[in-house]
């Protein structure tokens, strides 16, 4: 915890409030009847408040500290710690943010089971319901992430050759690259 907070929680509150924070600001911020601005912030006095009206009692020092520890950097907290967001994976309407273009290195990495191969070859990679594909720089990260669909397989993508024919690029604020989507022709499995 925060040197500031006396509260205690084990990380299994911690992962609790991360999930739901997740869930709050990626996926559905109305279920608490919250409304994120288009890049994706809100204040963290309204988080707190509308998540107490939905039996999820969290605080400022608990956002910071699932901020601080969450090993995917997923959230972000605005430079004064009043407002809040996801860094990607958003799905919700209510969030377009206006990430900068980046020259990516000449190499990615998706991460994803080897069931899904036929359809990713057919059609490349798609955002589906995110407004992103999420791309690694490394393959290690790439093999955490496919082991969460089932058996892992690394895809390497041609991120410079795309970016070089016209495909953008950005990098969201905990490292992970975005894309719109990957065509079949600059993949390859390793």
């Amino acid at each position: 915890m925060s040197k500031k907070s006396n509260i205690k929680c084990t990380s299994k509150d911690l992962e609790k409030i991360s999930r739901f924070l997740s869930y709050i600001l990626r996926h559905k911020p109305e279920a608490i009847g919250i409304t994120l601005d288009s890049n994706g912030w809100v204040g963290v006095d309204v988080l707190i408040r509308q998540a107490k009206k939905h039996g999820m009692q969290i605080s400022q020092d608990l956002i910071t500290e699932v901020v601080r520890t969450n090993d995917k950097k997923r959230f972000t907290l605005s430079e004064d710690n009043l407002k809040i967001r996801a860094a990607q994976g958003h799905s919700t309407k209510q969030v377009n943010i206006a990430y900068n273009e980046k020259t990516p290195p000449e190499y990615l990495y998706h991460g994803t089971a080897t069931h899904f191969l036929d359809s990713i070859f057919q059609q490349g990679l798609i955002a589906g319901e995110r407004h992103y594909v999420h791309i690694s720089i490394d393959e290690k990260t790439a093999v955490a992430v496919g082991k969460r669909h089932g058996k892992p397989i690394v895809l390497r993508i041609k991120a410079l050759a795309m970016f070089q024919q016209g495909f953008k690029f950005y990098l969201a604020d905990n490292g992970v690259w975005l894309t719109n989507n990957v065509p079949s022709q600059f993949l390859e499995v390793i």
